[in-house]
């Protein structure tokens, strides 16, 4: 497998040069050739009493040897097709809030992504519960957040640090479809359609994503996630369809998704109501069809 870079990545040192000058909230800034896994390395530098304190920070790489996505599943990557980064983020926020973090990541991220395509475009790109992000019904991005305790640096009880990792296809999608059996997109495809998103490089890219991520964690740390479920319901692509939700393979709901609640958690309405889903892998059936 090759590890240099496609001539659409910069150099390593090249990007991490301009995401340092992009990202002046950033504290710490490493772009990396290659690594096992960006969010294992930023989970234990937090956990670490060593190094530096300030956050937040990004570490990103061409090539995660050992990616990981959410339910412990692999990322499949290839240096240069595919834009993989993490960030850690300073969170003061009650325990039972924590998992809200995740719905919330994948939507800010969206939100970056939609301002740097055409407005004619913007509503292809949508959000599949809790954070995958989609282009059309094929997945373009995935994330993993994880979060942990603030190590000796904790500064109250309610401090932790949000690692949020991410990867996005840049190219190979039609090889990824085959081998993973499913649809999906990438950035590429996007391009072909749109002259704006064709002027976009990786670090808009990034920098855009890793800012909104910033903000919208200062925002819920200072308010709280009132405004959760309306701010989601603008690029949610599951409302009003008819889903299961499985958890390691196993039917456990079967219904109409109508959004999500504060908590982030999907709302699912069934013959007895509507039920919050806090864990699960969601699939779309065809209406009329049974679970």
């Amino acid at each position: 497998m090759s590890t240099l870079p496609s001539p659409s990545m910069p150099a390593p040192g090249q990007l991490q040069a301009a995401l340092t000058h992009a990202l002046p909230n950033f504290h710490q800034i490493d772009w990396v050739q290659s690594t096992l896994s960006t969010n294992a390395d930023l989970m234990a530098r937090a956990r670490s009493s060593d190094g530096p304190l300030a956050r937040p920070w990004l570490l990103g790489a061409h090539l995660q040897e050992r990616g990981r996505g959410r339910a412990g599943r692999s990322w499949q990557n290839r240096a240069g097709a595919n834009l993989m980064f993490s960030c850690a983020f300073d969170v003061f926020l009650p325990s039972q809030r924590l998992p809200a973090l995740s719905p919330l990541a994948g939507l800010a991220a969206c939100e970056a992504l939609r301002r740097l395509i055409q407005p004619t475009l913007r509503n292809q790109l949508s959000m599949k519960w809790p954070n995958d992000i989609q282009w059309g019904l094929a997945k373009l991005a995935g994330i993993l957040v994880e979060v942990t305790r603030a190590g000796t640096s904790r500064l109250s009880a309610d401090h932790y640090v949000a690692v949020i990792g991410m990867g996005i296809n840049l190219n190979d999608a039609r090889a990824l479809s085959q081998s993973l059996d499913r649809q999906v997109a990438d950035w590429s495809e996007i391009t072909r359609e749109d002259a704006h998103a064709a002027a976009v490089d990786a670090v808009d890219i990034v920098a855009g994503i890793a800012n909104a991520w910033y903000t919208s964690l200062n925002d819920v740390t200072a308010r709280g996630f009132a405004g959760l479920p309306e701010r989601y319901a603008e690029v949610d692509i599951l409302a009003g369809q008819h889903i299961n939700v499985l958890d390691e393979g196993r039917l456990t709901h079967a219904g109409i998704a109508c959004g999500v609640n504060d908590l982030g958690q999907l709302l699912v309405r069934t013959h007895t109501g509507e039920t919050p889903i806090s864990v699960g892998d969601i699939s779309v059936r065809a209406q009329g069809a049974r679970p």
